[in-house]
């Protein structure tokens, strides 16, 4: 258990970096007083509402106070609200405004006489630069090993025209669609199995507005943060990739060792569940650190990955086995039995229930006896599942349809017709809503569902070959 412990601790360490940013509490507390709604990043960087940008300085040590303070700043006599260009606390933490030296360049104040905690203070050293950052020669001590590019190659971000080359397909013009409320003020992010390319689409838009070049073609693609960050898996890369989107960069690649799978993101723990399923392991991430904190040794090859409170559910794909991971008790597993083809999971009031793609049946499981409680028959080629409340929605692919069934008795109390007339490929819960979105991979289209009320919403038509489409909070962009 000890050599266990310590293989882990070194792939830890390895996978975070040698000083990692951890703003004061004092200071963050008086960065949220002073202006509510700031951000401060993982990396150290502290972005303003207006997307105001200061760059944290560490002091090699911190002087002990009884009470925050601003003991200088840069015009004089100026606190946060007034965007002055260098703040320096009593407890000789620094903030220094990011600038435009009016050539392209960002930079920070250049100061003939720099004071003593900007001189001997230093970036946090895995802080993702601003692109072009222009650091004054003195004080260039402030970099440390620290890598700042000073073109902008980092820059993922592609024009409309790029972001259409490795299609399958010339895009089609469909023009603009009505954008209802749940959709206004909100980004997609979609995914297509024809190139390395995440699509950035306007809600009612059907050409994208821009394009986030990948290294590979994507698996799978989440948000956290509002939206401000995407974890992205991609086929045969062992990285997980952090994008962010205000920057349109990569802001961080994690090295997990292996080829990468699905992303389950837990919100409310601040974790992300990344699989590998050739390694037969489960990588837990902080999402506060955006770093590696725990590997779940599991068995066989898993998908089909599914959070359910303190749960999480996984079909081993090679044994037709279906497990259970209970993460309040040290990730123990639990195996739920043998089911064929399973091709959604679902779990609620201790059931799990099970849809078989090739049986088009849906077997329910009690949880603690691992007896089968209910067995029924559902919509032809079942190929995902989504409980809300006491209502199964299963969604078939044959025939377009988002069938509901009564999650206790197995009945069928209603049928949405999509009516897309192609082929249902996914079924994705918006995150924090009543909402889901259905993807028709044949025609390029996606409907929006709410599933408290049992009914389409709109359906979207897109000129771009289309897998997956993520909604998420709008973000505001950097220059």
């Amino acid at each position: 258990m000890r050599k266990l412990l310590t293989i882990l601790g070194i792939i830890i360490f390895t996978c975070t970096s040698a000083f990692a940013a951890k703003i004061p509490d004092e200071v963050v507390e008086y960065i949220n007083k002073t202006v509510p709604g700031s951000d401060i990043r993982f990396d150290g960087v502290i972005i303003l509402p207006d997307n105001t940008v200061y760059l944290p300085l560490f002091p090699s040590l911190f002087s002990d106070i009884n009470k925050l303070k601003i003991k200088e700043s840069y015009p004089a006599g100026r606190d946060l609200t007034q965007r002055p260009d260098v703040i320096i606390f009593n407890n000789e933490f620094v903030m220094m405004k990011v600038l435009s030296d009016g050539e392209g360049h960002k930079t920070v104040l250049h100061m003939t006489n720099p004071p003593l905690q900007v001189r001997t203070g230093l970036l946090p050293q895995d802080m993702l630069v601003p692109s072009g950052l222009v650091i004054p020669e003195n004080i260039k001590g402030i970099i440390g090993n620290l890598k700042i590019d000073t073109k902008n190659e980092d820059i993922i971000k592609l024009t409309t025209k790029e972001s259409f080359e490795e299609l399958s397909d010339a895009p089609k013009n469909t023009g603009s669609q009505a954008v209802i409320s749940p959709l206004v003020n909100k980004t997609l992010f979609v995914t297509t199995n024809y190139s390395k390319n995440i699509q950035v689409v306007d809600p009612g838009q059907s050409s994208p507005k821009y394009s986030l070049a990948q290294k590979s073609v994507p698996i799978d693609v989440e948000t956290v943060d509002n939206g401000k960050f995407l974890l992205v898996t991609s086929y045969e890369r062992p990285y997980l990739d952090i994008v962010s989107v205000a920057d349109s960069r990569f802001i961080k690649q994690i090295n997990l060792g292996s080829f990468l799978s699905e992303i389950v993101i837990d919100k409310a723990a601040n974790k992300a569940y990344v699989t590998s399923p050739g390694a037969s392991t489960i990588f837990v991430i902080d999402l506060k650190t955006m770093s590696l904190i725990q590997k779940i040794k599991v068995n066989g090859y898993c998908e089909k990955l599914v959070l359910a409170g303190d749960k999480i559910f996984y079909s081993d794909k090679l044994k037709n086995e279906i497990w259970a991971i209970e993460t309040k008790n040290e990730y123990t597993l639990k195996n739920i039995g043998k089911f064929p083809n399973v091709s959604g999971i679902a779990f609620a009031n201790n059931k799990v229930y099970l849809s078989s793609r090739t049986k088009s049946r849906v077997a329910v499981v009690d949880y603690n006896t691992l007896g089968l409680e209910n067995e029924f028959t559902t919509v032809n080629k079942p190929v995902a599942m989504e409980l809300f409340g006491n209502v199964l929605y299963v969604l078939g692919a044959q025939n377009n349809t988002l069938q509901c069934l009564d999650a206790e008795s197995g009945k069928i109390i209603g049928s949405i017709e999509l009516g897309t007339g192609g082929f249902s490929a996914k079924l994705r819960r918006i995150q924090d809503t009543d909402l889901a979105i259905v993807t028709d991979v044949k025609n390029d289209m996606f409907t929006l569902v709410d599933l408290s009320k049992g009914k389409v919403l709109k359906t979207y038509t897109l000129s771009i070959p289309l897998n997956d489409v993520i909604v998420a909070d709008k973000v505001r962009l950097f220059d």
